[in-house]
This record gives structure tokens, sequence and C-alpha cells, in this order.
């Protein structure tokens, strides 16, 4: 069974500009250098290519250069944005970036009960197998049609958040949300592994994001507290492994309530049909390309899917 894009895309807004205060030494790029590294960063993109580092002269040096580099990215492919990846900010990090429709793929909306090998969804991801530049492939020694991942919980908004006056409380968000998914957020990078991307540098390419499959429903409630539990990973012909799942930022959901509020005061908002995740359980690990690999997250539920290696460029959804 292949799943498709997400084919809400015509109903989805297209990047905010989001700006933050550039405090420090560092002078800006200029906006002529900001539209050319986010030219070179959507060719990657689309394309699923690695390269070294951006010339200096274009690479971000502060989060309003990266911020104003991703929202280049976002006019040069001109694809919707079907939601946002998020974590709680700290020293030196701003976690926000958007995940594009044409990149999202979904198993349904039921909670995956029942579901046979034939009935597996599939998702389609760059590997690291796939076609690119000279040095790009060997990061993972020597491993073929794999791609890395990273299990998430994901929030699908029933309701708009837009800009307001007043600030969005918990309990307004946690009325927006829809429903919650296990999820996987895709991972592919357009830096190459012996370039070292500063997290400026990350944040302009989108933090390592190349989509997301959105798996089965899970309990809210039961998701909302859902901090720590074991992830199995079941590989058909390789033994079980098992990660130890936390939640790097507490609750689930916190990451969500600060990116409400941070879209509002930059004048935006979330929209109904829109995905956010809020930050990985057990880091990044890799998946085979091909087989039915199934991830039991606790006592949520298990995500199924079939991995599927992306060819050619991508086009608008």
């Amino acid at each position: 069974m292949h799943t498709p894009p997400d084919r809400a895309a015509a109903a989805m807004p297209l990047y905010p500009l989001l700006n933050v205060p550039h405090e420090g030494g560092e002078p800006s790029l200029s906006p002529e250098a900001r539209v050319k590294a986010g030219a070179m960063l959507a060719a990657r993109r689309r394309a699923g290519l690695r390269a070294g580092l951006l010339p200096d002269a274009f690479r971000p040096r502060h989060h309003a250069d990266a911020l104003a580099v991703q929202a280049e990215v976002a006019r040069a492919l001109g694809w919707p944005v079907a939601g946002w990846k998020c974590g709680l900010p700290g020293p030196g990090k701003l976690v926000v970036a958007p995940i594009y429709a044409p990149t999202v793929c979904r198993s349904g909306t039921g909670d995956g009960s029942g579901m046979t090998e034939a009935d597996v969804p599939t998702a389609r991801a760059w590997t690291w197998s796939a076609p690119s530049s000279p040095s790009a492939r060997q990061e993972t020694g020597g491993a073929e049609g794999v791609v890395r991942v990273e299990p998430e919980l994901a929030f699908v908004l029933k309701a708009d958040l837009p800009c307001r006056a007043a600030p969005w409380s918990p309990q307004e968000v946690d009325a927006a949300i829809g429903s919650t998914h296990l999820a996987l957020e895709l991972i592919d990078s357009r830096y190459e592994l012996t370039a070292v991307p500063s997290f400026d540098d990350k944040l302009a390419d989108g933090l390592v994001n190349q989509g997301l499959f959105v798996g089965p429903m899970v309990g809210g409630e039961a998701a909302r507290a859902a901090v720590r539990f074991p992830i199995t990973v079941q590989v058909p012909g390789q033994a079980e492994v098992v990660h130890e799942g936390v939640m790097p930022d507490g609750p689930p959901r916190g990451p969500l309530y600060w990116l409400a509020e941070f879209l509002r005061q930059q004048g935006t908002g979330l929209q109904a049909g829109q995905t956010v995740i809020t930050g990985s359980y057990a880091g990044a690990f890799n998946l085979p390309v091909g087989p039915v690999v199934r991830l039991r997250y606790g006592d949520l539920g298990t995500l199924s899917v079939r991995l599927q290696a992306r060819e050619g460029v991508i086009l608008p959804g």
C-alpha cells in the first residue's frame, strides 16, 4: 500500500517570515546573501543532495540570519507548510522549523489495529544510498538502503491558533488539538557529514528535517503524560532493539504551547490541519528500506511502516 504525500497542501499556508532580535557583534547577512543561501539549500533539498557548508559569505551568523535564510529556502521551494518541528528554546538554541506538505505521509486516521502486512503504509524518504555528491553516502559505515528517523508524537490541530492580542493559554491550545499520533520524523541534512555545521547553519537548513510519517492515532490523555517509555524496534530477520524513550523537554505538549505563543508574537499563527512534532524520544537511528518495520511506543501503541527510497526531484504537492 502506497501512502501519498499530504493532500491537504492546497489549504496550507506558505512559510511565514519569522524574526528574532539580533544581539551581538556579528553583522547580518545582506538580503542578497540570504537569497543566495536559501536558493542553494532549496536546490539540495529538492533533489536529496548533500554538499559542504555554504560559502562563508552566505553562512548565517546568528539566529536572525538563520531564520531569514530558512524563509528564503521556503520561498525558493514554494511548498506549503503542513506542520512544524519545535522544542523548548535554550541558550543559543531556537528549535523551530517548517515541515513541508510534499514530504508528509500519513497512515490514515485509525489506531492501526487489525492492520495486515498488505495494509502497511509506505513512507518515501531520501536514503543513505540515494544518488548524491561523491562523498555524501559514506556516512553510515557502508550501510545501504537506510533511512534515519526519530520517534515522536505528532499533534494534529483541528482549530486555528492565529495571531491575536492575548497570549494563548495551554488550555486553549489543548482544545485546538484534534488528534495525537505516533510519528517518525524523517531525518536528512543538506550538509555532508564531513562538514561541521554550526547550530545556525542547521537552523537555516530546517534542523535536519526531510519529512514526516504520521502513524496511528493514540489516546490524547495518555500521550500528554508520556514522558518516558520503552521504544521497541522490530525489523524482520534482526534482533529486537529497545530504546529508552525519554521526551527531552518534559511533557510532550510543552513545546507546542511555546510554538503557539512564539508564532502569535511573530504576527502569524498555527492553522487547523497542521501537524506539530515536539522532540525525539530516542534521538536518531537507522531503519532499513524495504521490509515492514514496527515500533512499539510503550503502552501507547505500535507504528508499522515500509520505508521506500525517494528518487528524482520532489515536486510541489
